[in-house]
């Protein structure tokens, strides 16, 4: 069920470190991009050791018939915000055209706004589409230290005091209890940023009694607790054991093995490529957020696209038969 992508060649025209470990590429597409909205983001085609992988990444404001993206980097990752930063001026790549599975509805009359960290790459194309509008918008953008500040110029730019600022080595931090306390009854929530944000986000939503449909999310497939190791996994009914490599998700590692699977948002939201435990030697790392918190703990299932062992191995159900 995954959507087909609109694979293109592009090359990289602007290549830069804007804050600590956030860079910044900009790239000239071939045949242009269509108009695309804020929350959109596209597939880069990245060079591992083990061979070739897709990430995704938000799309940022870009110039006509360009697409931009900030990349984090991260040293334990699965290897694809290193391959990113290796990318400099002139470079080519494989990329898809944006896709957008986060979009703002327009159906409100009051926003909110959150991201933690990187997770300010959607969120401030949205900050700055519902400025244009003149929408009423809140917008909180948290960082662990401020020279991981990346874009905070750009929102106050847009929004001036309806943006703050929160860097918690100075003692800040985004008050999502009271931020949401404060929106109108039919206001939404936009929030990308760390899995254990959007956990506190729509455990206050939902103690609130809100309607689940203007919570509104985006995670990281890398948001977990433990770094990537290599797992195993035996599949029940049939004869078949999958290595999983810390640069691959299981979902992955099934495909390359031929098992075929279900699956479609690849970032732990819709559940459709969840697979069942049924033997469980080592631990989950749950990255998702389609399962509630009892059901993690119960480890009888997990999201196979973003979630992993954190060592082990496991038998999984993924419903075949015979």
């Amino acid at each position: 069920m995954k959507g087909r992508l609109d694979w293109r060649d592009a090359k990289v025209v602007r290549a830069e470190t804007i804050a600590a470990d956030i860079r910044q590429i900009e790239f000239d597409v071939a045949g242009g991009v269509p108009a695309f909205q804020p929350g959109s983001h596209v597939t880069v085609s990245v060079a591992l050791d083990h061979g070739r992988a897709e990430r995704s990444y938000s799309c940022l404001p870009a110039p006509a018939g360009r697409i931009r993206i900030a990349v984090k980097r991260h040293e334990a990752s699965r290897g694809g915000s290193r391959y990113m930063w290796r990318l400099a001026e002139g470079d080519e790549v494989r990329l898809s055209l944006p896709e957008n599975r986060f979009e703002l509805s327009w159906q409100t009359r009051d926003y909110l706004l959150v991201a933690g960290g990187i997770g300010i790459t959607p969120i401030l194309g949205m900050a700055e589409a519902l400025a244009e509008r003149d929408a009423r918008v809140r917008l909180l953008y948290g960082v662990h230290r401020r020279d991981q500040l990346a874009f905070d110029r750009d929102v106050k730019a847009s929004l001036g005091a309806r943006a703050e600022i929160f860097v918690a080595e100075d003692g800040g931090r985004i008050d999502l209890a009271s931020a949401i306390d404060e929106l109108a009854a039919d206001g939404e929530l936009y929030i990308c940023g760390p899995l254990p944000m959007l956990q506190e986000a729509k455990a206050l939503w939902a103690d609130r009694g809100r309607p689940s449909s203007r919570l509104r999310y985006e995670v990281f497939g890398d948001s977990g607790a433990e770094p990537e190791r290599p797992f195993q996994v035996r599949i029940l009914n049939m004869d078949i054991t999958v290595g999983v490599r810390p640069d691959q998700s299981l979902l992955d590692a099934l495909d390359a093995a031929g098992v075929e699977m279900i699956s479609d948002c690849r970032r732990g939201e819709c559940g459709l490529c969840s697979v069942g435990i049924v033997d469980l030697n080592g631990r989950i790392d749950h990255r998702d957020v389609f399962f509630s918190e009892e059901e993690k703990q119960a480890n009888t299932a997990m999201c196979a696209c973003v979630s992993r062992l954190a060592e082990g191995e496991a038998v999984i159900d993924i419903g075949y038969r015979g």
